[in-house]
């Protein structure tokens, strides 16, 4: 049975589009409350930060430190995929069920930021990248609603940068079988709806190269 190693994605721009395409992701630190884990949407600033916000009453502001080392999972397209699906099964017999998947789990460092100023810059960036993808030339912008209320909204927020220490990314997408069970999963899952699966199995197999 092949390892997740197999699995594992190593390039840059790979990465980047997983959190860019599933920004919705979860933060999860060790606190002296135990675990704590939330959900917040990120966008990558740079290389090196994720840049984020949360409710000033969230466990992970209340509890995690500043410079405390958390993880953060962002969950990618996923989805079973029956032994029925590969064209070769009625030959050999020799498949079994599995679930092909997309997985980033992201070491780093969580800082606090509590400045005016920062937070309206994040707010921008984090609105102008979603309203960018929902409604196009139409985008919703900050500047539409009174400052005076956008400011008042300010204070039950803080922004949250994550200093980026190690990236493990996991795409599992049939790569250890024959092109043409690959074909044959493809086809199945668009059959059955799953069609972000199928699609991003089909460019994956495609170019299947690892190097960053």
């Amino acid at each position: 049975m092949p390892s997740p190693l197999e699995f594992q994605e190593t390039r840059t721009t790979q990465t980047q589009q997983l959190i860019k395409q599933h920004p919705f992701a979860c933060i999860v630190g060790h606190t002296q409350k135990g675990l704590i884990a939330t959900h917040i949407p990120l966008l990558q600033k740079d290389d090196n930060t994720l840049l984020g916000h949360m409710a000033v009453s969230n466990d992970v502001y209340l509890y995690a430190e500043d410079g405390q080392e958390v993880m953060v999972i962002v969950q990618g397209v996923e989805g079973y995929i029956s032994a029925n699906d590969y064209p070769s099964k009625a030959l050999d017999h020799r498949k079994v069920p599995t679930w092909n998947y997309q997985v980033m789990y992201i070491h780093g460092k969580i800082k606090f930021l509590n400045e005016q100023k920062v937070k309206l810059a994040a707010l921008g960036k984090l609105t102008q990248q979603q309203e960018q993808k929902t409604n196009g030339e139409a985008a919703w912008r900050m500047a539409d609603a009174p400052r005076d209320y956008m400011l008042g909204l300010l204070d039950d927020l803080v922004v949250c940068e994550i200093h980026i220490q190690n990236i493990e990314m996991i795409s599992k997408l049939s790569q250890d079988k024959s092109a043409h069970d690959q074909a044959g999963v493809i086809q199945a899952l668009t059959q059955r709806g799953n069609t972000k699966l199928a699609q991003t199995m089909q460019a994956a197999n495609k170019n299947p190269s690892n190097e960053g």
